[in-house]
């Protein structure tokens, strides 16, 4: 036994070792862009480098407001995020329940059909899905980018990996107490599905967050625009600017963090989801 107990440790530290330095090369890009936005541009490239300004310019992030309308294309994210986000979240988990729970003829073919749009990428047909949205009049709209994200076969794999985990038992009982399929969903599958409910938040949130070609292809009117779009054209009007680019870098990833910080208790858990059945 204490050979095991040694062995493991020695197995733990091992692992650590090897992870903690990949942890902070990782993390050394992220360390610079917080560095940068701090300093005037003629700091940013000295060598050796600086990495704690001795006198950190925090008017950088004061000026980023009014060089562009950042406030603007800030909400414009926050409102599609939010909304395609709550969203998947429904659309995600009503159908994976019908396909874990329900028993309909087809259900496995209708299911790997939906699943095998994951490997077609969206390049592939985003050419022919701008011109079906503008012939409904829906080019240069939020709506058409809600629409087009408000469904996501991955999120539908996923909650179903985990709705499989739930015993059928349990539904059952529910059915014979006299509750519907409807109740079921939403008194006894969206409660018990925490962890997967939350690992699908951080995949769509981030996703629509940093989505940057969807918004290129169908917003055209700057006042409808997002902050990934907003970025690029600061970029491209004061390219020089590198610590009011990186200002503006981090504060585009604040929401991200806080989210995965706020959800991470449950992201391990469901991103394992499914990992030994199916």
């Amino acid at each position: 036994m204490k050979s095991q107990s040694v062995n493991r440790r020695i197995g733990k530290a091992i692992i650590y070792l090897l992870l903690i330095p990949l942890a902070v090369i990782m993390l050394v890009p992220f360390v610079w862009m917080i560095s940068a936005s701090l300093k005037f541009n003629k700091d940013i490239f000295v060598i050796p480098y600086q990495w704690i300004s001795a006198d950190p310019r925090w008017q950088n992030y004061v000026d980023i407001w009014t060089k562009i309308p950042l406030a603007r294309f800030t909400m414009n994210t926050v409102k599609l995020t939010l909304i395609v986000t709550l969203l998947q979240l429904f659309t995600s988990s009503f159908a994976a329940y019908a396909f874990a729970k329900l028993d309909f003829k087809g259900r496995n073919i209708l299911f790997l059909a939906y699943i095998a749009t994951i490997a077609v990428p969206w390049q592939v047909y985003m050419v022919p899905q701008f011109m079906f949205m503008r012939r409904l009049g829906l080019a240069d709209t939020h709506l058409a980018i809600i629409i087009l994200q408000a469904f996501s076969a991955f999120g539908v794999f996923l909650m179903r990996q985990f709705y499989e985990g739930i015993p059928d038992s349990l539904c059952e009982a529910a059915r014979i107490d006299g509750m519907s399929e409807y109740q079921i969903y939403s008194r006894i599958m969206l409660p018990l599905s925490k962890p997967a409910l939350s690992t699908l938040i951080i995949f769509t949130f981030v996703n629509t967050w940093n989505d940057f070609l969807g918004p290129l292809i169908y917003l055209t009117t700057e006042s409808k625009k997002t902050l990934q779009i907003g970025l690029k054209m600061f970029i491209s009007q004061y390219s020089a600017e590198y610590g009011l680019i990186m200002a503006a870098s981090v504060l585009s990833l604040i929401p991200v963090l806080v989210v995965f910080l706020a959800l991470q208790k449950y992201f391990v858990a469901g991103i394992t989801t499914g990992a030994v059945k199916g």
